[in-house]
């Protein structure tokens, strides 16, 4: 059906019964996208375009634009798509964009909100305030000129937003005359550079927007074309897996309290599910409650899903405020005061360490102090390099300390509870916007053991009166580690067991390190990212080592996915002089399929939920040794026949 056809249906509805037309655009999918890229590349002529041929432009509005383009337009021709959009007479008197311009229209699939950006540098940061909000960016390359640096730029912080859908749209065709070879050259250009943020759907058209090829008609000029034209793919572009109904996420933003008998909190989910009778938690606090009612401008309902609009209730009196976030209890967002964000700077004092700001996060605002500027982007090249400070629209990733511990997610995660601005806590004005990419990893804070930026220069390493050769003697057997590592069901736990009760039952003094037991305790305060993995296992290898050094058998059961950390772990247990090989590597090799059919404590069937993140296996690597002293394959071998296999392998080693 044509557009011409639908907006005649819809007049037709509109006149009959305006209760349906209302009811079929509320049911309808909205997509939310923003054009962007560099100066001239066509953008606001793209959605004059787009406007004009679906038919969504009011008679008086289009008179408006045609008497404009004689005066303002820069097309040379009596209509100037361009002036739908830019609205601001600074716009329409130099033919550029400067502020962000909003426009709305619908087809008969779906509903659209378009973002017009500006594409002057100095602009970036009006582009970044755009995109926050947006499902799809429309990057618009002038055919003439090719991939430009702000067309980089916008790419860039398209996808560091977190917008999983770039159409590259190839503009001006017709000034090449519609030439594939230059098309070609455009995509491939584009791809070369894209490599570098792998962008997860980047797409291809060529189109003109003055003349209307491939915008809403396919186009007669470029038969090599066997696409779509751009309509067509905005109104199929799949969103719903976009969506993240996983992470009940409910910032709540004001406490209602209208009577004796009634205390609620209002707010806007902005991700996952939330039903009555849910047991929630209240973070920071950490407090527990369920959730009693559910309550909307219709009435109560049993649940609610982002982004709806709600008042909670709840069971029992806990103290929630402004700011605070409720969670499900198995499914948390972090709770820290220190982190690592992108940050897209937007002012022109430049962003320095050891300044404090204003940070906001969803409905909290909190102090915050910026510890290091780590590095910041050669958007050109997409090379970081060191720097003390951030410039104006300047982007790079920084250390913050917060000064009272905070609720967030990873940005990547949940854009709402991941993303924050910068406020100047004298002038109010807003300072930054900023995408949080971790957590800080134990390892990299002041204070703790294997920073070198931290660690004292007056400390020595204290030798015992008690020699090696005298602790072995008096033991019976040498001190070794026997570094179990394999997925999760793989069986190390339950070797390990067998194994430590194999050794005492044979006289050798044995003592497992279990990877759940020391989380309890020495690393409970470390998470399941790359970073504090590599912090937890950096610490067993510690503890291990010095058990070696009081002359146990030391058993580690622990899935240390990465080799490289592997290897870290046995260079400290091999550093010391004396005996330089007391690391032995285990690889229990179980097929993943295997392990999640076991599952002993569920955790592979939540991993697939969503409901843990960083799972190995699932939404995290487990990269295999490739050079194990020994590998237990647990499908074709018992626990007995795998202990026999562990102990020889001592014993060839007390032989030696």
């Amino acid at each position: 059906m044509s557009n011409t056809n639908y907006q005649v249906r819809e007049q037709d509805l509109i006149r009959n019964d305006v209760s349906a037309y209302l009811r079929r655009h509320e049911e309808k999918d909205m997509l939310r996208f923003l054009t962007c890229g560099s100066v001239d590349d066509g953008k606001s002529t793209l959605i004059g375009r787009l406007l004009y041929d679906s038919h969504m432009i009011y008679e008086d509005q289009l008179a408006a634009v045609m008497k404009d383009s004689k005066v303002h337009g820069t097309t040379d021709s009596s209509f100037d798509p361009a002036l739908l959009t830019d609205g601001l007479k600074a716009e329409r008197e130099q033919g550029i964009t400067i502020d962000v311009a909003y426009r709305y229209f619908s087809t008969e699939k779906r509903s659209f909100i378009i973002c017009d950006c500006p594409g002057h540098e100095q602009y970036t940061r009006n582009m970044a305030t755009g995109a926050s909000h947006c499902d799809l960016a429309i990057i618009l390359v002038d055919a003439r000129h090719g991939v430009m640096p702000q067309t980089k730029r916008h790419s860039f912080i398209a996808s560091l937003l977190g917008i999983r859908h770039l159409v590259v749209a190839v503009n001006k065709m017709d000034a090449v005359g519609y030439d594939e070879a230059v098309y070609e050259k455009i995509r491939k250009d584009t791809l070369a550079f894209a490599a570098k943020f792998q962008p997860t759907d980047l797409h291809f058209i060529p189109i003109s927007a003055l003349k209307g090829d491939n915008v809403v008609e396919a186009s007669s000029n470029m038969p090599w074309y066997k696409g779509g034209p751009l309509l067509s793919y905005l109104e199929s572009v799949e969103l719903s897996t976009d969506r993240n109904l996983i992470d009940f996420r409910f910032p709540v933003q004001y406490v209602m309290r209208p009577n004796l008998n009634f205390r609620g909190f209002a707010g806007t989910i902005t991700s996952g599910v939330v039903r009555q009778g849910d047991e929630i938690t209240v973070l920071p606090s950490g407090r527990r409650t369920r959730i009693k009612s559910i309550v909307t401008f219709e009435g109560e309902r049993n649940e609610a899903f982002a982004p709806m609009s709600v008042v909670l209730t709840t069971e029992s009196e806990v103290d929630i405020s402004r700011g605070d976030i409720l969670c499900h209890p198995n499914n948390q967002p972090h709770v820290d005061s220190e982190f690592d964000a992108m940050v897209v700077w937007m002012h022109e004092t430049p962003l320095e360490a050891n300044r404090s700001y204003l940070l906001k996060c969803a409905k909290q605002t909190i102090p915050v102090t910026v510890d290091q500027v780590r590095y910041r982007f050669d958007i050109n090249q997409l090379n970081r390099e060191p720097s003390p400070e951030l410039e104006m629209n300047g982007i790079g990733r920084v250390g913050f300390v917060a000064h009272r511990p905070m609720a967030f997610d990873i940005y990547r995660r949940n854009r709402h509870t991941g993303s924050f601005i910068l406020i100047d806590p004298v002038s109010n004005a807003t300072m930054a916007a900023g995408m949080i990419v971790e957590q800080r990893p134990a390892s990299s804070r002041e204070g703790v053991r294997g920073n070198e930026g931290s660690r004292s220069k007056h400390i020595t390493w204290e030798s015992s009166l008690v020699s090696p050769e005298e602790r072995r003697n008096l033991m019976g057997h040498p001190s070794q580690t026997l570094w179990l590592t394999g997925l999760s069901g793989s069986g190390k736990s339950t070797i390990a067991r067998a194994l430590e009760a194999r050794l005492i039952s044979m006289g050798r003094k044995a003592f497992i390190l279990d990877g759940d037991n020391i989380r309890h305790g020495l690393n409970r305060d470390l998470s399941f990212t790359p970073g504090d993995r590599k912090e937890n296992i950096r610490r067993i290898a510690e503890v291990a080592a010095l058990m070696n050094d009081a002359g146990l058998v030391v058993i580690t059961a622990f899935i240390s996915p990465y080799r490289e950390d592997r290897a870290i772990a046995r260079e400290i247990i091999n550093s010391r002089p004396h005996d330089p090989s007391r690391f032995v590597e285990v690889h229990v090799d179980t097929p993943i399929d295997v392990c999640e059919s076991r599952d002993p404590k569920g955790l592979y069937q939540k991993a697939r939920k969503g409901e843990i993140p960083h799972f190995t296996g699932v939404s995290a690597p487990y990269e295999a040794p490739e050079q194990a002293e020994l590998i237990l394959p647990t499908v074709g071998l018992s626990v007995d026949a795998c202990v026999d296999k562990l102990v020889d392998y001592l014993e060839s080693q007390s032989a030696s």
